[in-house]
């Protein structure tokens, strides 16, 4: 299989002699080059050294290939210069958009490199491309590791720099079909079946606490985008998060203690985490929490397409900003979930990174029927209250 395409000096015109032959870069083509990101964001996963993505759109996709190559001539002169043996150049889209890899880059780079290429490829351009060849042109620029702070102005998940996560879905189209499907007709059996219990449950909340029945959450789904997560009230009304953050940013940096009691904190099936002997805790939230019934209004969640009955659950903001750069992978392949591997693995039983690996190993390889028996082992594992305060 041939994974590069050579460029010939001599169809580069009037930039043939900008750059000797030797420098005219390979580029990779669409299947080799997609891998390459794909490689390099696991390694900045361990070296923690960003790179930065720069696409070209070439324009109209119609123009005949000779005219495409044309215009590549063009754009690969200007990257040519100035760019190191460690950066790559290929096709993101064969024949229509071109893409430049800046490799272990510092963050402070990243704007020198973004001003510097414009510069060449606006002066470039302009002189050698007609006006509206020019204005077809396309560039933009994509660094990982994404900001994923909630503050910030480019949301994450930025598919451009996933495209083998692209590459699972429209494999699994069908079965993703399926799987929105199974999650319509599950969330509105069950609340009708559940809708008696829901009145008893607002009671109960109501007539023994101040504060309303249900409590609105934010929490971070798919691809890092928020959402409204709802569930019964459990704690006092007004309480502050402070005491949870804290222990969830040890516990994610592995530094949280594994046996907690008298408020420490210990795993269970939300939040992601709970705190035991939890003041803030009412006598019946601490039964709707031991029995998971406070979770029934995320049934709504999954009616609106936000959660999934099946999935990863969905962080708080707070602990996402804990995270290390592959604890987000398990947020970009498949909606949160009410349930999932993990809830049936054990809980408490495994650490934060055991329980992120559950959730990339669910991601990777889940299907309709391994959701089917999630669901059927989740009863069991409600009941017997594994690790579930």
């Amino acid at each position: 299989m041939n994974l590069r395409r050579s460029i010939d000096p001599e169809s580069m015109g009037p930039f043939a002699g900008m750059i000797e032959t030797s420098d005219v870069r390979e580029i990779l083509n669409e299947e080799a080059f997609r891998r390459v990101i794909s490689r390099e964001r696991r390694r900045t996963e361990r070296s923690r050294k960003p790179f930065l993505l720069m696409l070209l759109d070439l324009g109209d996709p119609q123009l005949p290939s000779a005219a495409r190559g044309k215009n590549l001539s063009k754009l690969l002169a200007a990257l040519s210069l100035g760019t190191r043996d460690t950066d790559v150049a290929g096709w993101y889209r064969n024949d229509c958009v071109v893409g430049m890899m800046f490799t272990e880059i510092a963050l402070d780079d990243r704007g020198t490199i973004v001003s510097t290429m414009i510069a060449r490829l606006s002066d470039i351009l302009r002189n050698h491309m007609s006006l509206e060849q020019f204005n077809r042109v396309g560039i933009s620029f994509h660094v990982y590791p994404e900001d994923w702070n909630q503050g910030s102005h480019q949301p994450p998940g930025n598919s451009v720099l996933y495209p083998d996560l692209s590459k699972r879905a429209e494999g699994k189209r069908t079965a993703t079909a399926l799987k929105r499907f199974l999650d319509i007709v599950g969330s509105i059996v069950a609340l009708v079946l559940f809708a008696p219990l829901f009145l008893l449950i607002a009671v109960a909340i109501k007539s023994t606490s101040k504060g309303p029945v249900l409590i609105r959450q934010q929490r971070i789904g798919q691809y890092g985008e928020p959402f409204v997560f709802l569930k019964f009230r459990s704690m006092t009304n007004g309480n502050s998060d402070g005491i949870h953050k804290q222990y969830v940013t040890k516990l994610i940096a592995g530094k949280a203690e594994r046996q907690p009691s008298n408020g420490n904190g210990k795993a269970n099936s939300d939040g992601v985490f709970k705190l035991t002997e939890d003041p803030r805790v009412t006598p019946v939230g601490r039964f709707l929490r031991r029995t998971s019934l406070d979770e029934l209004p995320q049934f709504f969640n999954v009616l609106k397409g936000e959660m999934s009955l099946v999935g990863p659950r969905p962080p708080i903001p707070y602990e996402v900003e804990a995270y290390d750069f592959w604890h987000r992978g398990r947020l970009l392949e498949v909606k949160p979930g009410i349930t999932g591997l993990w809830q049936i693995s054990g809980r408490s039983r495994v650490t934060f990174d055991e329980m992120v690996r559950l959730d990339l190993r669910y991601a990777r390889y889940w299907s309709p029927w391994m959701d089917i028996k999630i669901l059927l082992q989740t009863p069991r594992a409600v009941v017997l209250g594994a690790g579930a305060h």
